[in-house]
């Protein structure tokens, strides 16, 4: 999942980002409106944790961009005022979920997390193709009953490999999904990620390559 984080207290936001990767989410982060906008227009997110009160251009007025823009990408406001007035105005303003500060870290990912199933096609709670079963909530992954332990990056792989149904997703997507706008996109890291999934995966193998296009799983015919 692709989280962009937009928050002026540059504490905040790192610790944040920190915990969020943690959880196995790409994150970028922006610490004013300006910025957070121009990132918003370039990436597809899948979740914008987003400040009310942001320097240069409001938090408002960031999400109503986002809205207006007819995206699939979910805003999740943070405001250091936690009345009802408030969060009704929020969410007036386009928001899909509102949260006060200070706040518990595990509702913040909890509350991501929903909102990232909301911004894609659904998907089911199990994502399973032959013998290969993962499990978003629980973080797992099971082959023939036996657990696969993967990398974050592994998994994330895996998780949106599973997820396109049988669709062909390229390099670029999984950079795109997977990483976040540090990594380099000239490097191999997608192809030697995939190479020790499929190790640890096991034979038969799972994961296909398409030659110029990218890499499937193909569904459970």
């Amino acid at each position: 999942m692709r989280v962009l984080v937009v928050e002026d207290e540059r504490a905040l936001a790192d610790a944040v980002a920190r915990g969020l990767r943690r959880e196995g989410m790409a994150v970028d982060v922006a610490y004013d409106g300006d910025t957070g906008h121009e990132k918003s227009v370039i990436t597809r997110y899948d979740v914008v944790v987003l400040d009310r009160d942001l320097p240069g251009m409001s938090g408002d007025r960031l999400c109503a961009e986002i809205v207006a823009a007819g995206s699939t990408t979910r805003v999740l406001m943070l405001t250091a005022s936690g009345t009802l007035a408030d969060k009704v105005d929020g969410l007036s303003r386009g928001a899909d979920d509102y949260l006060a500060k200070p706040f518990d870290f595990p509702e913040l990912v909890a509350r991501c997390r929903a909102l990232g199933r909301r911004a894609t096609p659904a998907v089911p709670p199990l994502l399973v193709a032959g013998d290969v079963a993962l499990d978003p909530a629980r973080r797992t992954v099971h082959r023939a009953d036996r657990p696969v332990e993967l990398t974050r990056k592994e998994f994330g792989v895996l998780e949106v490999l599973l997820a396109a149904g049988g669709a062909v997703v390229s390099s670029e997507e999984l950079l795109e999904r997977v990483w976040d706008e540090n990594a380099d996109p000239f490097t191999t890291t997608v192809r030697v990620t995939v190479m020790t999934l499929r190790k640890k995966l096991g034979e038969p193998g799972v994961i296909e390559t398409v030659v110029g296009a990218g890499y499937r799983v193909p569904a459970a015919g």
